[in-house]
């Protein structure tokens, strides 16, 4: 009797271990996060490293991440069809690297309307979250992430629009090639990690970037002139490949979900944007650089010859382009963030 007791509890231990392996087999995920940044960049030490921290402990342990940045999956402007392919589970993307493919994203691009990116980040996720189910509806959107408005750094002084005329500029996207353009400059297009090589060897003369990656990307040494009105910015997205976002359980679902709220998007965009701003402060004290601050009609013609950006972008957009622009800038002046 004793020894069939024994069994039975032997076997039951058994059954349970075996079932308790299959259910943490079940359960635990591995995402693979892929970025096009150098691993010391601040998205990755600072909001990236927050954000991946705070899920894996909402998650008790049960979803980690390993993250392959610059570049190594892939190259930077195809990071939106890994994800969407399953060669990453979550990429950093900037949809402005593949012009014209995200028609209603690119109002972000057009300058002269987000002036801070924290804020802005929370009333961009508000803005276009709705609106990424229809235009990136093979994705699951997460996280709005814009730098820190940039401006214009060259190795000759700019101060008005008419100086880009004759110049090749390296745009930060899409929408900034095409202001370049029209203002009489050659657009140089290539991604952040390759920005400086094209600076360096002479094959672009100025370039649009945020202050702190100036010197993060070793451009420092080549652009000494600076326009000092950062004026437009950026907008990288976290974005999940849907399958893999499916395929977890709810609890686990939960926890994703949780992590991809405006509040997040401001969140992970703090660290950054504080990082981008010191730049500045920094370029301004080493003195070996030349800062040029515009006057108000010098602003103001940088203004207007941005102006056709939007007229341009809303003929792109066709119906419902109103409604979006309004919508857009309803979400900033919600959260202080609006030029």
């Amino acid at each position: 009797m004793t020894e069939t007791k024994g069994l039975r509890h032997l076997l039951a231990a058994s059954a349970l271990a075996a079932l308790g392996a299959g259910h943490a087999a079940a359960q635990d995920v591995t995402f693979r996060l892929a970025h096009w940044l150098p691993p010391t960049h601040p998205v990755q030490t600072m909001g990236m490293t927050e954000w991946m921290d705070s899920i894996k402990a909402a998650s008790d342990g049960r979803i980690d991440f390993q993250v392959f940045p610059a570049q190594q999956l892939g190259a930077a402007p195809d990071h939106y069809d890994m994800t969407r392919d399953g060669i990453a589970d979550i990429g950093y993307v900037n949809p402005g690297y593949q012009a014209g493919r995200f028609p209603i994203y690119s109002l972000v691009e057009i300058p002269f309307h987000m002036d801070n990116a924290p804020r802005g980040a929370k009333a961009m996720h508000e803005w276009y979250a709705p609106i990424a189910e229809t235009e990136m509806s093979d994705i699951k959107f997460c996280l709005a992430n814009p730098h820190d408005p940039g401006t214009l750094h060259s190795k000759t002084e700019v101060k008005v629009p008419g100086d880009i005329d004759g110049m090749a500029v390296r745009p930060a996207h899409a929408t900034m090639a095409r202001f370049v353009s029209t203002l009489g400059g050659a657009p140089v297009q290539v991604p952040a990690p390759e920005a400086r090589e094209a600076i360096a060897n002479g094959t672009a003369d100025a370039i649009t970037f945020p202050w702190g990656s100036i010197y993060i990307f070793g451009i420092d040494s080549e652009t000494k002139y600076h326009l000092d009105m950062p004026f437009y910015i950026s907008a990288q997205l976290m974005l999940l490949n849907k399958a893999k976002y499916d395929a977890l359980p709810d609890d686990l679902k939960q926890v994703i979900d949780d992590h991809c709220t405006p509040e997040w998007s401001q969140r992970f965009s703090e660290g950054w944007a504080a990082e981008e701003a010191g730049g500045r402060d920094k370029m301004a004290a080493s003195g070996e650089h030349t800062l040029y601050s515009p006057t108000e009609e010098e602003v103001q013609l940088w203004r207007d010859a941005a102006a056709p950006l939007l007229e341009q972008w809303k003929t792109d957009v066709g119906e419902g382009a109103e409604d979006h622009y309004q919508s857009y800038l309803d979400a900033l002046d919600a959260n202080d963030a609006k030029f």
